[in-house]
């Protein structure tokens, strides 16, 4: 079990990729501590919860995260695709606020804990659209074109506390947040359609990325912001 001894914590670890990642850590070992809103029945036995909202600025962690943390992840996102000139300021300021800042504040409240470990691995949530030009994507595509800014920032800032900060790009992937993009069969035909490798994403792929960045198999890489995308990124389809 290449996590045994480990402590991870995740952010919005309750449904989606979140939840896939919590399964598959605990299948090898790891003492998972998860922050969300809501806890999932479909948690492995012996996974910690904390009700936590990442736009509630007075909840903190004091008390419920171990003295040392080996790993951090933030899987805490959203998806809001509207055409730009329906987009409104509380629309980007949220956007930002879910996926970049609640980010931030987490890292945060954790930073303590890992530079304990001596070996840490953070690892954020990017997307394709931060790289990728795609219609209806203007606010999410600026947050997570931050994630990725942030991403590079703190892995120059915590590399001498041997902290690696990397994140995943995903495209569209089969997860509550996305259900009314896949909500038909013609809808996911589509979907699928549009990428090199002719299907969309599932939380099982981005886990195990995720499950690869926390890992000491990456333990060279830094820095890095890994497309999960079907290809989408960097290959046209023929």
């Amino acid at each position: 079990m290449i996590f045994a001894g480990k402590n991870i914590l995740i952010g919005g670890g309750s449904s989606g990729i979140g939840l896939a990642t919590i399964s598959s850590l605990v299948t090898e070992g790891a003492n998972v501590y998860n922050l969300s809103r809501t806890a999932n029945e479909q948690w492995p036995g012996g996974v910690k919860h904390k009700p936590f909202d990442v736009l509630d600025e007075n909840v903190g962690l004091d008390g419920f995260l171990p003295d040392r943390l080996d790993g951090l992840v933030y899987a805490v996102g959203s998806i809001n695709l509207k055409p730009f000139n329906r987009l409104t300021t509380d629309d980007f300021i949220n956007d930002y606020k879910i996926n970049v800042t609640g980010a931030a504040r987490v890292i945060q409240l954790a930073l303590p804990a890992l530079k304990r470990s001596g070996n840490a691995s953070i690892v954020l949530m990017s997307s394709v659209a931060a790289g990728v030009g795609m219609s209806f994507h203007a606010s999410i595509a600026a947050a997570k074109g931050a994630i990725n800014g942030l991403t590079l920032s703190l892995a120059a800032e915590f590399a001498p506390n041997k902290i690696r900060v990397n994140a995943i790009a995903p495209s569209l992937t089969d997860t509550p947040l996305a259900v009314h993009l896949l909500n038909s069969p013609e809808k996911r035909e589509t979907s699928a359609s549009r990428h090199p490798l002719d299907r969309i994403g599932t939380t099982g792929d981005m886990a195990s990325a995720i499950i690869f960045l926390l890992s000491e198999q990456s333990s060279w890489m830094t820095g890095q912001i890994i497309g999960v995308d079907g290809g989408m990124a960097h290959i046209r389809k023929s």
